[in-house]
This record gives C-alpha cells, sequence and structure tokens, in this order.
C-alpha cells in the first residue's frame, strides 16, 4: 500500500464546521444548511440538509464526503427551502460547479453561504468508506485536484493542508488514448458507450444537468433514441460530453455513480484538455457569463472553416 495521506485535520474541520453552522442558523443568516452526515454503514457519509441549529452536530467531513451538493441547489432539486439565504459545505470541485451555475444564472452568490473546507481528497468509490486514504484508496479524479483550497467562501476552516504529489490517473490514460490512431479510439469508446443502459444516473448526479424535462426526453421529435442500443447510446454520451464542455467541474460524480464502470468523467478530461488547449478555458472558481463555445472573439481559430 503506498504511503497515507494526512488526513488528520479532517476532525478539526469538522469542528469548525459544525461551529459556524450552528452560529449561522442561530443567528438567522441562512434557512437551511446543505452538507454531510454520518449514513449508516460504518465510516460512510451522504448529504444531509438541516434547518435548525440543534442538528449543526449531525454536519461531518471525512474522506467519504464524496458527494458533489452543488447538485442540490439546481432547479431539478425540490428539496431545499426556498426562502432565504442556503448555506453550503462545498470542496474545491462543488465550489467550481456552484460558480459555473451562478455564470449561468442558476444560481446567485447573494442567496448563498458558502463554507468552504481544506480537501486533501475522498475515497474512490471502489473502496471500503472506512479505508484509510491513500494514493491507491483515494479517488482518481482527486490525483488532478488544482482545488484543494476554496477561495472566495463566506467561511474556510483555518486548517494547514498538506496535499502529495500524485500520479495524475487521468492525465496518463488520456495520453495512452491519444497514442492510439482514431480508429482504435472510436473502437474504445463504442465498447464503453455499449455498456450504457440508459439509467440516467450520470445525468441525475450532475449539477449541470438541470433542466427539468432535457431535451434528449422528448419524441417530438426525438433527438437521441432512449433505448440502450449502441446508436443511441453512442448519440447520447457524446450529446452529453460536447454539452458538458468548458463547464464541466470535474467532481467526476456521473463517472462514480455509473452501475456500468463507464469512464465518463475520462472523456470529460479530454473535452477540458482540448478547451484548455484550444481557447486557454477552464472550468474554475471565477464566475464567468459566458464559455468559450457560446462566444466568439476575433482571436479564435478559424483555420477549420473553408
Amino acid at each position: 500500500m503506498t504511503q497515507p495521506i494526512d488526513t488528520s485535520i479532517y476532525a478539526a474541520i469538522t469542528e469548525a464546521i459544525q461551529a459556524e453552522a450552528h452560529r449561522i442558523l442561530a443567528e438567522g443568516e441562512v434557512t437551511a444548511i446543505v452538507g454531510y452526515a454520518a449514513a449508516r454503514r460504518k465510516g460512510s457519509a451522504q448529504p444531509i440538509i438541516i434547518t435548525d441549529a440543534a442538528d449543526s452536530v449531525k454536519l461531518i467531513f471525512t474522506p467519504a464526503c464524496v458527494n458533489n451538493l452543488a447538485v442540490y441547489l439546481t432547479k431539478a432539486k425540490k428539496d431545499i427551502p426556498k426562502n432565504g439565504k442556503i448555506g453550503i459545505v462545498v470542496k474545491g470541485c462543488d465550489l467550481k460547479a456552484l460558480s459555473g451555475l451562478m455564470g449561468e444564472s442558476q444560481l446567485k452568490r447573494e442567496e448563498l453561504y458558502l463554507i468552504g473546507v481544506p480537501c486533501a481528497g475522498v475515497l474512490a468509490s471502489t473502496v471500503c468508506p472506512d479505508q484509510e486514504l491513500t494514493g491507491d484508496s483515494i479517488a482518481p479524479k482527486c490525483t488532478e485536484c488544482d482545488a484543494h483550497l476554496p477561495t472566495g467562501c463566506d467561511f474556510v476552516p483555518a486548517e494547514t493542508l498538506v496535499t502529495p504529489e500524485l500520479e495524475r490517473k487521468y492525465a496518463v490514460e488520456i495520453a495512452r488514448l491519444e497514442a492510439l490512431t482514431p480508429a482504435e479510439r472510436w473502437v474504445y469508446w463504442k465498447e464503453q458507450f455499449a455498456k450504457c443502459i440508459k439509467c440516467y444516473a450520470c445525468r441525475q448526479v450532475c449539477p449541470f444537468c438541470f433542466c427539468e424535462q432535457c431535451l434528449c426526453d422528448r419524441n417530438k421529435p426525438q433527438m437521441v433514441d432512449t433505448t440502450p442500443r449502441p446508436a443511441g447510446n453512442t448519440a447520447w454520451h457524446i450529446v452529453r460530453a460536447m454539452h458538458l464542455a468548458g463547464r464541466c467541474a470535474g467532481c467526476a460524480e456521473c463517472e462514480r455513480v455509473c452501475p456500468m464502470d463507464i469512464p465518463l468523467n475520462l472523456l470529460n478530461r479530454k473535452m477540458a484538455k482540448e478547451l484548455k488547449e484550444l481557447y486557454n478555458h477552464e472550468a474554475g472558481f471565477e464566475v464567468l457569463d459566458k464559455g468559450p463555445l457560446n462566444m466568439f472573439t476575433e482571436k479564435d481559430d478559424q483555420s477549420f472553416i473553408k
């Protein structure tokens, strides 16, 4: 097993989150807080929404806090109170998603109270939730994280974070695929998409799939075949990847919840790499009105126009 990653500060972060949550609820600064709580399975965590200051002791932060809580603030979710400011616990990748949603006019910064957490990483979905966080058990997305410390939040615990250098797992796999011929890459992705059962778990967990009715569900006209057949599967995943290009926060929730183990975040990271190389754009903490694929400047590459 590789060297353990230091998560000793997570206990102090938990105490700081609880204290701040109690304060802002007791003082009426927020009407609800979205955070993490212990789940029934040993060591596991689950999302929770609290509205009473007395419940702040339920909030935790551990390596098992994998969910991107930003999804609970989108229009597609109905569990959040509609009145008053909402508090939310955010890791770096969660905050990138919130920043993107603000840029797309789905959320307003003044309506949120952001509790940022310094995060050395969370556990991969393939390991037990009570396992020690190491270079082997860490979620692949965390090996490439550049946002261990969220910025611009209303509150961030003062604990000092130590993050080791790890092999960038997606970068290694992207490099392997880029070394293949286009035909070989197409075979690889067709094999992956063929596994899809059209459960749409990837869509349900993604903060950027906030439409109350997805275009791909419509049948007049039908844009994408809704049955789990090769043509429909390929169309669904390519449309979704293009839809997320320049927007994806890299939280890898889609890949985590996929019951067929399709490497969805690998596709998203490849798209992010292309956007970075073509337009010098990547999702971050800055709230942008427009992304590179829905705006035009005279400096844009036009060599593809014949």
